[in-house]
């Protein structure tokens, strides 16, 4: 017998506020028909005033605890994957923990922008596996609108806010790839690539936030090829092939980034959830936003393969193969 970090609850917040592509064209040279056909991207969602990064992923917390049945105090630890943490420190997750009342175990965030939950549910299960937590709550916020140039068309209408968030408890597994939870993983990072997605500010190099940069096309053509490799390292590794994926989870984007990976893994899009249309990309909450969307929609079903990939600012990409 082996241990496995199984899923047992998921759940997801999003901001009253919705933002339609619409809002933009009286802001910047753009329109609805020039957003969507270049990202699939309808509408999302702005945080509220005030409304914080771990705000929302404490509430998205809530909604994961209550589908599994758990309360807070069973949790070992929090793993928030986030850009855009309330402050510089402390982290955004021991700030959950309060939020949730915990007084037991440990928490902290991981940084790797769009590939941020792909990272921390990789950590997840490294420490379910070593024996340091029986359960993990991993959560996905970024409130990236407080990041965005305005006057800037082609990234101020690509992102949103919001939070994802899921429960991994162990258990024994036969150590097989029929065993339900995470079944093989694959983490990479090329610095190299910097520009090509990044933050024109910090604490260290200019003391202020700054805002997101980009090179669209560049960012596009490594997107394809590397999420496609990495997702199907992560299946070798697992002992599976594309024919046993039952629903591929991508971060969310861009449509058409999304439609090429999957056509390069051999997937139809009838496999693909697909949330871009309505959240835009929320960075590292698109997987879990996702995962809980699939979820309530009674697509994704208990013993289903599930593959999420993503790739982010660094770069850094990674994928995940988990049993529902």
């Amino acid at each position: 017998m082996v241990v496995r970090a199984v899923v047992k609850g998921v759940g997801h917040y999003l901001p009253d506020r919705v933002v339609p592509n619409t809002w933009f064209e009286d802001r910047l040279d753009t329109s609805n028909e020039w957003i969507v056909s270049r990202s699939g991207i309808e509408r999302r969602h702005f945080a509220a005033p005030g409304e914080t990064t771990s705000q929302m992923a404490a509430k998205a917390a809530r909604a994961a605890l209550a589908q599994a049945g758990l309360e807070p105090s069973d949790i070992d630890a929090i793993v928030v994957a986030t850009s855009t943490a309330d402050f510089t420190f402390p982290s955004a997750a021991t700030m959950v923990q309060a939020e949730l009342g915990m007084e037991n175990g440990f928490a902290f965030d991981i940084q790797a922008v769009c590939a941020g939950f792909v990272f921390a549910l990789s950590n997840a299960q490294g420490l379910i596996l070593g024996g340091q937590a029986k359960r993990v709550l991993v959560i996905g916020a970024e409130t990236f609108s407080r990041i965005l140039d305005m006057e800037d068309r082609s990234t101020a209408v690509l992102f949103g806010d919001g939070a994802g968030a899921l429960v991994l408890e162990a258990e024994e597994g036969a150590g097989t790839s029929e065993d339900r939870g995470v079944l093989a993983t694959d983490l990479n990072s090329d610095g190299r690539y910097r520009e090509l997605l990044y933050v024109d500010g910090g604490p260290s190099a200019t003391r202020t936030t700054g805002f997101l940069r980009m090179q669209g096309k560049e960012v596009f053509r490594h997107a394809v090829e590397k999420l496609a490799a990495t997702a199907h390292t992560a299946l070798d590794k697992a002992g599976l092939a594309g024919g046993d994926v039952d629903w591929l989870v991508p971060h969310q984007a861009n449509l058409r980034i999304i439609s090429a990976t999957a056509k390069k893994m051999g997937l139809p899009m009838e496999k693909v959830v697909v949330t871009v249309q309505d959240h835009g990309n929320t960075s590292a909450a698109s997987i879990p936003l996702a995962l809980s969307v699939g979820v309530a929609e009674g697509k994704i079903q208990p013993g289903q393969v599930v593959v999420c990939e993503a790739i982010g600012g660094g770069l850094a990409w990674g994928a995940v193969v988990l049993r529902w």
